[in-house]
């Protein structure tokens, strides 16, 4: 099987991801080079992971990769994506997919033009979160009306809401507000603290409401991305039930009530063989994403939305950006703030 090239701009911690997963799927992905900033990072990372890194704009440009995946920080991904979709390739970009409203029209107008952007929003293809889709594409609850989603941060949040209540571009309005709680320290991205330290943490909750009469509750804490005493959690209702986190309360055929796990519905996404148990959930997500992008690249599917047979276009991505945009502008103001019609909506 021939594998699909690429490479990585950006040599953080989310650029490992993408390396963990070529390495893991060694006969699917070739990752052919990562670009750094300074010659004493690429040294680094070529030391401890054992890949070839480079400054060299051009030398990444020779490689030719299928896909350039840009792993940059937030402030610079829309510009570094750009860049790289000016030269001719498929990107592959971190989110969000950019900062700014206007920055978002740019990217759809470069993408009417052909250019090939894709978003790299993986939450909706984590196993757990796929099982939860499958129950919903089975009606067992009915057709959802109400999401409460605490698992995610703006973006991500935003579009796991969109996606269980099965909304697409519908016109909403949203408010909310930021609380400051003390909460005690217990892990970071890289280390652990037992001294019992206490500091302040932000929980922003906001209410999404969709035109079509559906709501999303978006509830969310930075702490719980890490922290073992804050935990996500899931409440989708629809007519014939809800989803509470891993169970399924609903109406059988004789209308006679069942309790199911989501556990029953879950399985691979289908696209990748996922034999390689090293992978954690958000790394087997991304792979499922990189596949999809890859044959988009090789204009093997006709487009992004193809991936694994759900809906995540470049679109979708934007759109998702656009919701995290105008919640931050609901807490900034303490006003509702009305959704207006954009350019991808057509």
């Amino acid at each position: 099987m021939e594998r699909f090239r690429f490479i990585i701009v950006g040599s953080g911690w989310r650029s490992l991801f993408y390396v963990r997963v070529a390495k893991a799927l060694s006969h699917r992905f070739e990752m052919c080079a990562i670009l750094c900033r300074t010659q004493e990072k690429a040294d680094r990372l070529a030391t401890e992971y054992g890949i070839n890194t480079t400054t060299s704009i051009e030398e990444c440009v020779e490689i030719k990769p299928d896909f350039v995946v840009v792993a940059v920080n937030k402030a610079s991904i829309s510009d570094v994506s750009k860049e790289w979709l000016e030269r001719g390739f498929t990107v592959l970009c971190e989110t969000p997919a950019a900062l700014g409203i206007e920055t978002l029209h740019e990217l759809w107008a470069l993408h009417e033009q052909g250019a090939k952007l894709a978003v790299a929003e993986q939450y909706m293809y984590y196993p757990d979160y796929y099982a939860v889709s499958q129950v919903l594409d089975k009606k067992l609850i009915g057709e959802p009306y109400s999401a409460v989603v605490s698992l995610a941060h703006e973006y991500h949040g935003a579009s796991l809401i969109r996606h269980f209540l099965k909304e697409d571009m519908t016109p909403f309005k949203i408010n909310g507000k930021t609380f400051t709680f003390p909460t005690v320290e217990t892990m970071s991205r890289y280390e652990q603290f037992t001294d019992g330290r206490i500091s302040d943490k932000k929980r922003t909750v906001a209410l999404f409401e969709f035109e079509d009469g559906k709501v999303g509750l978006y509830d969310f804490d930075s702490e719980q991305y890490r922290s073992p005493i804050r935990h996500n959690y899931l409440n989708i209702r629809g007519s014939r039930g809800e989803i509470k986190d891993d169970k399924i309360y609903f109406l059988n055929q004789d209308n006679l009530p069942e309790t199911a796990s989501i556990e029953n519905f879950a399985h691979t996404t289908g696209m990748l063989d996922m034999e390689n148990s090293e992978l954690s959930s958000d790394e087997k997500a991304i792979a499922e994403v990189m596949y999809g992008v890859a044959g988009y690249a090789r204009d093997e599917n006709e487009a992004i939305e193809n991936i694994i047979g759900t809906s995540y276009s470049l679109k979708s991505a934007l759109q998702d950006s656009y919701m995290a945009i105008l919640l931050q502008q609901a807490i900034a103001c303490g006003q509702t703030v009305k959704s207006t019609e954009q350019p991808w909506h057509k």
